[in-house]
């Protein structure tokens, strides 16, 4: 990915990144033009999907379940299976 200063238009570089989340990073970033020196923080982020994953639903739900602790898999089958009987 190439970054340009936004006041001069040189080359730039990223100096470090700050996950706000896994769809939104803050971009620290340097001109590397010395008489310039300018800093800013650029913004990355995720916008759309062009093509949906391959992967199915069935994994992508079993995979989100098992990075949960323990006892919130249990209380969230517990509400299932309360569910299925009403």
């Amino acid at each position: 990915m190439r970054i340009y200063c936004t006041s001069c238009e040189h080359k730039g570089r990223i100096s470090s990144r700050e996950e706000v989340s896994r769809m939104f990073v803050k971009l620290y970033c340097q001109c590397l033009d010395a008489k310039c020196g300018h800093t800013w923080v650029a913004n990355l982020t995720y916008s759309h999907t062009l093509s949906p994953s391959a992967q199915t639903f069935d994994r992508m739900l079993f995979d989100r379940l098992k990075d949960l602790p323990r006892a919130k898999q249990r209380e969230l089958f517990d509400q299932l299976g309360t569910q299925a009987v009403a």
